[in-house]
């Protein structure tokens, strides 16, 4: 049985965080072990967003490599690469795009989502409402069996499938469907109790060192009914719970809900015990990424490797798309 082949992709917008880990880095090292991965920092992604100022870019490309080769993303058993490295990415995204209706674009729910939420940015490009079709072209060069999606993005996996199942249905059988490898990543609260984001300057940062951890931890906001330490508490109704819940061992966790029902325990003492175990597991992430941003050039080799690996898979892929669609002189 041949071993199934997995693309994903994440934008190069910054560090990553604890919840950037949660929801889909830690699923990709565990997808190492079983499947022929596919990593891509797709960089013209972010383009559709801030075009406005891509200066970033460049730099956030290497600070997110660090991120995933420090979570464990290994590139002795995974491709790992830059969108832009791989021409053809725009070549079958140019195509798509002949057949691709309007009306399935715009039916894209982020397409309204966020342009709400971006209200300072023109987003009326074609950029930004074909992004989809970059998306679809991404997954289809690769001929991925399986995407890892939550349930917020099976959406955007189902239009690649109908695009897929256009050109199939015009030219002849040439994609397979790819199918969702759906992944359960558990809601990740930030420090102020909103989901954790970049844009609201409350994450946990793979990069944070320990004493910058605990700092930001002791800042979080916890059940704001308790407001004296003699108060009782509610763990229910307090986000860094949350945290308990992913981190502390459950024995202990059940000693740390009586303790703040009762007032047995501060939350100053629970933030502690919560650092504690945190730290374990990102501690030798935290460890091994100092390691590779002091190791000059190694990001560079790593990315410059999986981009020939990409460039062949994406070519012979383009071949069958160009004699498909009669486009072979």
């Amino acid at each position: 049985m041949a071993t199934p082949r997995v693309l994903s992709g994440m934008r190069p917008t910054g560090q990553l965080h604890l919840g950037n880990y949660l929801g889909a880095l830690k699923n990709w090292v565990a997808l190492q072990d079983s499947c022929s991965c596919f990593f891509s920092v797709v960089d013209w992604h972010a383009l559709t967003t801030d075009y406005h100022d891509p200066s970033a870019i460049t730099a956030n490309i290497r600070e997110v490599v660090l991120d995933w080769l420090a979570a464990g993303v290994d590139p002795e058993r995974a491709t790992l690469f830059v969108q832009s490295d791989v021409p053809a990415h725009a070549e079958l995204f140019l195509l798509l795009g002949m057949i691709t209706p309007t009306p399935w674009l715009e039916r894209n729910p982020t397409f309204k989502d966020v342009r709400e939420n971006l209200k300072d940015r023109d987003l009326s490009t074609y950029g930004f409402l074909g992004y989809p079709v970059l998306q679809a072209a991404d997954i289809l060069i690769y001929r991925a069996d399986q995407v890892p999606v939550g349930v917020d993005q099976l959406p955007h996996l189902e239009l690649a499938r109908e695009i897929a199942r256009r050109f199939n249905h015009i030219y002849g059988e040439t994609f397979p469907e790819p199918a969702s490898l759906m992944t359960e990543a558990p809601k990740m609260s930030g420090l102020d109790g909103r989901k954790m984001s970049k844009s609201y300057g409350n994450a946990i940062y793979l990069a944070d060192d320990e004493e910058t951890m605990r700092k930001k931890m002791a800042r979080a906001v916890t059940d704001t009914a308790r407001v004296r330490r003699t108060d009782p508490g509610e763990p229910d109704n307090c986000p860094v719970f949350d945290f308990h819940r992913m981190y502390t061992p459950e024995e202990e966790r059940a000693e740390i809900v009586d303790g703040c029902r009762t007032a047995g325990i501060g939350c100053f003492d629970c933030k502690r015990q919560l650092c504690d175990h945190l730290w374990e597991e990102l501690g030798p992430i935290h460890e091994r990424r100092v390691a590779l941003a002091a190791a000059p050039g190694r990001i560079e080799e790593i990315l410059a490797a999986g981009a020939e690996v990409a460039r062949v898979e994406a070519e012979q892929t383009m071949e069958r798309v160009r004699a498909a669609m009669k486009l072979v002189r």
